[in-house]
């Protein structure tokens, strides 16, 4: 007899994005362990970035408990568009204007723990029949947004005989952008609260790096296990270098805060000093690319060696890795990112070519680049170090022996293999 499990999720197909790819890869490949998977989605969702192609990776007979959602971006959108979808997607001004300083307030402080909790009551509505149906399930929650995992805590109160797994794809009171929401003291202390509750009361926690791992563990005794993301893509065929350009590509979102001058200053240095270099240098940017990253592009002289892509499909956003000379990975400088391993880098892997990668000291995806052998990680105040291994990378080029990596180390992230993890670890809760 199957194990049925229930999995609780915002993010769905035609939703774009690494976050999405986790679960419904992660659904997809428990069915093959023995699972009866059911999945629990918003009905009517505002996804701030749309990727139909993703909706062909879809199983067409997985099953579905579908529950409206009342989104307030819809509201907020009626004042302002764009600059809504620009904070949906993480995109925070600068300099905000009163009406978006309005709008940052009101989700920081009137929507806690975010703007999908709203969503909480519909499915904790919709998914009684399920639970009066089936015998043990496990559910799991995904977050963010984690007021889902509000939903997990409700069940606890009211019902026996589940188990209820937390998957924290990011962290929560330490994520690095709660601290551009003004979010007051009050709300502060609410967040922690919920957090804490959820920690104490989930029977296991699943998180994506080490360093979240090691925070959770620091504030609840709930065990807790560590699977990463992955990739499902299929490898590239060959490490051997692409024709074109010395191109360097950062696919995904460049946000204000993760502007890296750093590397900005070292390829202009590198023009200056190398009139080859400026000629076969293309920067490529696939993704919403923020006004100030690009205006520090042009500052440093840079413009006409910018190709700026926009939102690319998956199946795009994957050729453009495949035919790159090195992959870009940013992340931001401070002490709240070292937790944070970008879904991209999993597919960095797969498409065999060099990753350099700037972010802070001691941080998770260097321990990830050095196990897989697949390029250099440097913080920001290590420019020559950094200018060193681009020269190096460039003088391979030249030579057309700028090859990339392949081996057992990336090949443990295919979704496939994680997704035996997660069943184990499904198992384990019951035992």
């Amino acid at each position: 007899m199957k194990k049925p499990v229930l999995i609780i999720a915002y993010y769905w197909p035609p939703a774009g994005g690494p976050g999405v790819q986790r679960w419904l890869k992660f659904a997809t490949y428990l069915r093959q362990h023995n699972f009866d998977v059911t999945v629990v989605i918003p009905d009517n969702p505002d996804y701030p970035i749309i990727d139909q192609s993703l909706i062909d990776q879809v199983p067409e007979d997985i099953k579905y408990i579908k529950v409206p959602i009342n989104e307030p971006s819809r509201w907020a959108s009626s004042l302002s568009r764009k600059r809504t979808k620009k904070m949906q997607k993480g995109i925070l001004p600068k300099s905000p204007g009163f009406l978006q300083k309005l709008m940052i307030w009101v989700r920081g402080n009137l929507f806690v723990p975010d703007a999908r909790v709203g969503w909480k009551s519909s499915v904790l509505k919709a998914i009684h029949p399920y639970l009066l149906e089936n015998i043990k399930p496990t559910i799991i929650t995904t977050g963010p947004p984690h007021s889902v995992h509000l939903i997990g805590l409700d069940l606890k109160k009211k019902y026996i005989g589940f188990k209820w797994l937390a998957d924290f794809r990011d962290p929560w009171t330490t994520i690095g952008y709660h601290k551009h929401l003004k979010i007051g003291n009050s709300a502060q202390k609410k967040h922690e609260k919920l957090e804490q509750e959820v920690l104490d009361n989930a029977d296991l926690i699943i998180v994506t790096s080490p360093h979240t791992g090691k925070e959770f563990a620091s504030k609840s005794k709930t065990p807790i296990q560590v699977i990463t993301n992955g990739f499902d893509i299929q490898s590239n065929a060959t490490t051997r270098q692409p024709d074109g350009d010395f191109t360097l590509s950062h696919v995904g979102t460049l946000l204000s805060d993760r502007n890296p001058n750093v590397l900005w200053e070292t390829l202009s240095d590198l023009c200056k000093e190398d009139n080859s270099f400026k000629s076969d240098l293309q920067l490529q940017l696939a993704g919403n690319v923020s006004d100030e990253v690009l205006l520090s592009i042009q500052h440093y002289g840079l413009e006409k060696n910018l190709k700026q892509l926009g939102y690319l499909s998956h199946h795009e956003a994957v050729e453009v890795m495949f035919t790159s000379q090195c992959l870009l990975l940013i992340e931001i400088n401070s002490e709240d990112t070292k937790a944070i391993i970008p879904g991209k880098i999993f597919e960095y892997f797969a498409s065999s070519r060099p990753i350099i990668a700037i972010g802070p000291e001691n941080a998770d995806i260097d321990n990830l680049i050095q196990h897989t052998r697949s390029g250099q990680f440097f913080n920001y105040l290590e420019k020559q170090q950094l200018k060193k291994y681009i020269t190096e990378k460039y003088k391979l080029y030249k030579k057309g022996n700028n090859e990339g990596q392949l081996n057992d180390h990336i090949f443990s992230y295919k979704r496939e293999n994680l997704t035996k993890t997660l069943a184990k670890t499904i198992d384990y809760t019951w035992e």
